[in-house]
């Protein structure tokens, strides 16, 4: 087991990856850095490599799937995650350590939207979006994390090795924010000092694909981690719908005596049962959501003392299987 893992996923960054691992090495000279190829067609595993970085790939494209493989494979007291693309400085890696290590925290989000990000950045509907992503998850999940989308992160070993990746791609960030949130994980915020990429490295975001599919996760994961706010929004709807209809059909049968508009008055009476269920299949599915907690729990317990043992067994200079 490492003490400290860094971990880099790379997908065509030969002009950055080199610098990268040379401000890792200043910064966490104790570091083991694993640079992890995307299917890169340029020479960013071979520079990664001549600078010192332990080489390995990964076949399956996007950025879930190099981290899903990322964190299957590596055993590590505390893990620092970063881009290659050279946007965040190194030099707040020490305190992102610390925090994991002697502050108990599960996940340290390296913040850069409360510095620089939005005067470096110069595509407009990022700043907008990260803006957006930010205010939507924490008034959803009631939390105060300052940065959802930044690739600059450390988490413990009970983090990594219970967050199921079930993203592909670059919305793998937004997952890993409401797994630490709804799981009650302890969050910390380190401001840090964005820049821009630099002239010849290209994003390989997409503002609106991506976009999209980071608020489909967000939609996702609320259902899963919030059902019964999930669906009672859903009943809440229905149920609206079936009285706006509705309340003219008992006006004309006030007045008339009669109903007239039989399929309304049918059709917003299975829509106000499409409401009750809704409602009731967010109660259940909110009893089995807090069941999932209590076996998550248990699973934390059971990582934790497997962490100790190991890192007694390498304090000790004993052999690890």
């Amino acid at each position: 087991m490492d003490k400290i893992a860094v971990l880099i996923p790379c997908y065509n960054e030969e002009k950055t990856i080199k610098k990268v691992i040379d401000d890792t090495k200043k910064a966490l000279p104790e570091a083991i850095i694993y640079v992890y190829n995307n299917n890169s067609s340029d020479r960013t595993a071979e520079i990664a490599r001549a600078a010192g970085a332990v080489v390995r790939n990964e076949y399956m494209q996007g950025k879930g799937n190099v981290i899903r493989r990322m964190f299957r494979e590596i055993e590590a007291q505390c893990y620092i995650m970063v881009d290659g693309d050279d946007t965040y400085p190194m030099e707040s890696a020490p305190e992102m350590v610390q925090k994991v290590l002697e502050h108990n925290a599960d996940m340290v989000v390296g913040d850069r939207l409360s510095s620089t990000y939005f005067t470096e950045n110069k595509r407009p509907f990022h700043n907008f979006g990260n803006s957006l992503v930010r205010s939507s998850i924490n008034k959803l999940f009631d939390c105060d994390v300052r940065d959802i989308m930044t690739g600059y992160r450390a988490f413990s070993y009970e983090f990594v090795k219970t967050f199921p990746v079930l993203s592909k791609g670059f919305e793998i960030e937004t997952e890993m924010t409401i797994h630490a949130v709804s799981n009650n994980m302890q969050i910390e915020n380190v401001v840090i000092e964005y820049r821009d990429r630099p002239e010849g490295s290209e994003s390989k975001l997409n503002t609106y694909a991506d976009g999209f599919k980071v608020i489909r996760t967000i939609s996702r994961l609320y259902r899963d981690y919030k059902p019964l706010g999930f669906f009672s929004a859903m009943a809440v709807v229905l149920a609206f719908l079936a009285v706006f209809f509705i309340i003219p059909v008992f006006f004309e049968y006030w007045e008339t005596g009669e109903v007239r508009r039989f399929p309304t008055l049918i059709v917003c009476g299975f829509t106000m049962i499409a409401a009750l269920q809704s409602f009731f299949n967010g109660l259940t599915l909110q009893n089995m959501a807090i069941n999932n907690r209590r076996v998550f729990e248990m699973q934390l317990n059971g990582l934790h003392r497997k962490k100790m043992s190991l890192i007694t067994k390498i304090n000790d200079g004993s052999d690890i299987d």
